[in-house]
């Protein structure tokens, strides 16, 4: 029952490579038409971290850091928090208060698949919820309840 996260995560991501600079990460995001205030770190091709927002504040802004010198890998959030994409988005909820963040990447055998945000399941939570009804209806109804 329910709806999965490949139907509501966003299929394009910003990536960058590990050894890049927090001044790039930077630009990307504010670049980014969509402005979801991220960038997924890579490492030989595979998903390692994230750098988000939040990280740019705390970590360089409130850290002294030089942003023109500083590598992402060395503020990047790591491990990353991943679902996968057969994901139910009620777990997606459920792991993203468990590990306090607000974006989830979408992830099966390394291979990133889109990303999943606070934002997004706010957005689509009615039509979650219309669907979840409509699902309860139809099992309740084959069942002759």
């Amino acid at each position: 029952m329910g709806s999965q996260v490949k139907k509501y995560m966003t299929k394009e991501v910003i990536t960058l490579d590990y050894d890049a600079k927090v001044t790039e990460a930077a630009n990307l995001m504010a670049a980014d038409k969509e402005y979801e205030g991220y960038v997924i770190i890579l490492q030989k091709g595979k998903p390692k971290g994230i750098v988000t927002e939040r990280d740019l504040v705390n970590k360089v802004i409130v850290g002294g850091l030089d942003p023109a010198k500083t590598s992402v890998s060395d503020i990047m959030s790591s491990p990353l928090v991943t679902v996968d994409p057969e994901d139910d988005l009620l777990k997606a909820t459920q792991v993203m208060k468990e590990q306090n963040v607000r974006k989830l990447v979408v992830v099966r055998d390394e291979i990133i698949y889109g990303i999943i945000t606070a934002r997004i399941i706010s957005q689509n939570v009615q039509d979650y919820v219309d669907r979840s009804i409509r699902d309860i209806v139809r099992w309740t109804a084959s069942l002759g309840i």
